[in-house]
């Protein structure tokens, strides 16, 4: 685990775009250390300003050469680019067989190109576990477009379209009779519908079943291993107002649970010894005047809460029902607006928006006004 100071170091470089920073914490990020979750926490406030694109497709269909142009010709417009290549694993390490990244090669040396081959380490859906989190990285790193190439398993590849803005499905001549059996699939979760390899006999045919199948969506060629088609492709993507073919995420999502504790160190030998949760930090949160520990869970957390004074709204919660869940906190995307509209609707609210551990914004809402229970509301 990297020490706290450290790991604040690590969030400024790569807020900077440094490359090392980049590779070193999209190690951490694969490998679930504990310190990512911090990482994860202050960096996401700087995404989502650069362009995401997925790439899918059937194996052999040129997706690989054509994120290779595309690379070459958005350096061209002086844009930086993230790449995160999803690569089968292999059957030996688990590992990434890293067939994208010795195809993209000429790009290395570029400081303005970052590319991370990452293996699906048997994922379904065309992408790897941490996939999500190293777009948001490279995203908040300041790249201007973030490609993520999957592995090219068919059509079954759908999950990119919940990470992508622009989803391009990339299909060569003589597919034309799967169209029919990709409607069920990533056909319809596609943006953009690419014909590679347009100078081979059948694209005629591909062309007129996808026009067919697209609902107006473009119907592009190319012929990526001569360059032939790019800029269209780019100009389409840059200006398509993506689709929404995928059931929207909640705008709100469990970010924690706080349980009061007496100690610390008497309750994470529960958690730490025998459940094997790590702690990801510990700080104390001089205006609440509590010590706390966050352990993760996956993407939410345990936050546990120990008073630091006798007169603390933890120690006097403690004090009348003894230890236990003390909140329930979600994340939502705009906690100011959110506090206007729970106001206006006669919602008690406990404080004004303040940082609280982890430097996040939050407030709390009266249990009278949540069904029972204390509620902390956190900006996403």
């Amino acid at each position: 685990m990297a020490e706290r100071a450290d790991i604040d170091e690590l969030i400024k470089s790569v807020l900077r775009g440094d490359q090392r920073a980049l590779a070193r914490a999209a190690t951490l990020i694969e490998d679930q250390d504990q310190s990512a979750a911090r990482l994860l926490t202050h960096i996401r406030a700087h995404a989502g300003r650069g362009l995401i694109l997925g790439i899918t497709g059937a194996p052999g269909a040129g997706k690989s050469t054509l994120c290779d142009r595309m690379i070459s010709l958005l350096r061209a417009q002086g844009k930086t680019v993230g790449v995160l290549a999803i690569d089968p694993s292999s059957p030996v390490t688990g590992g990434a067989i890293l067939g994208d990244r010795i195809r993209m090669q000429q790009h290395h040396a570029d400081p303005g190109v970052f590319i991370r081959s990452m293996a699906t380490r048997g994922i379904p859906g065309g992408i790897a576990r941490a996939t999500a989190d190293l777009a948001t990285l490279l995203d908040a790193s300041g790249r201007d477009v973030v490609i993520i190439e999957t592995v090219g398993i068919g059509q079954t590849e759908v999950e990119i379209a919940r990470l992508a803005q622009v989803t391009i499905l990339v299909l060569v001549p003589g597919s034309g009779d799967d169209v029919q059996a990709m409607k069920a699939g990533v056909l319809e979760v596609a943006d953009i519908l690419v014909i590679n390899k347009a100078d081979l006999p059948g694209t005629d045919k591909i062309e007129r079943e996808l026009h067919s199948a697209a609902d107006a969506r473009p119907v592009l060629r190319t012929v990526a291993s001569e360059g032939q088609g790019i800029a269209e492709v780019l100009e389409a993507a840059q200006s398509c107002k993506p689709s929404v073919h995928l059931p929207a995420e909640s705008p709100a999502r469990i970010d924690h649970l706080g349980i009061a504790v007496r100690s610390l160190e008497e309750a994470l030998k529960f958690y730490q010894a025998q459940l094997g949760l790590q702690v990801s930090s510990r700080e104390m949160v001089a205006q609440e005047k509590v010590n706390v520990a966050m352990l993760p869970v996956g993407d939410p957390h345990i936050e546990l809460l120990e008073p630091s004074e006798p007169d603390s709204v933890i120690a006097k919660f403690i004090a009348k029902r003894g230890e236990g869940l003390h909140h329930i906190a979600l994340k939502v995307p705009d906690l100011t607006n959110l506090v206007e509209r729970l106001r206006a609707a006669g919602a008690r609210i406990l404080n004004e928006p303040q940082a609280g551990a982890g430097g996040h914004l939050y407030v709390f809402v009266h249990p009278a006004s949540a069904g029972g229970v204390l509620l902390e509301l956190i900006q996403a």
